[in-house]
C-alpha cells in the first residue's frame, strides 16, 4: 500500500518520533508504515486522518489501483 505519511510529516516538521508519540506508536511502527513495509491498523489510519485531518483515503493508497 502507497502512502503519503512521509509528506505529510515532512511538511509539519515533525520527525517520526514526534509523529510517533502523537499517534501513540512507536518509531519503528511510523518507519514501517511510511516505507511501505507494514500497514496500519484500521483504528491506527483513522487517527492517522483525524491528526492529518484528511480522509484515509488522501493518505495511503491501494498500489494494485
Amino acid at each position: 500500500m502507497e502512502n503519503r505519511l512521509k509528506v505529510l510529516r515532512a511538511e509539519r516538521n515533525w520527525s517520526q518520533a514526534e509523529l510517533a508519540e502523537r499517534l501513540d506508536v512507536s518509531r519503528q511502527a511510523v518507519n514501517a508504515i511510511e516505507t511501505g513495509k507494514h500497514d496500519p491498523s484500521l483504528p491506527l489510519a483513522f487517527r492517522i486522518a483525524r491528526l492529518f485531518e484528511l480522509q484515509i483515503e488522501e493518505i495511503f493508497n491501494d498500489a494494485a489501483e
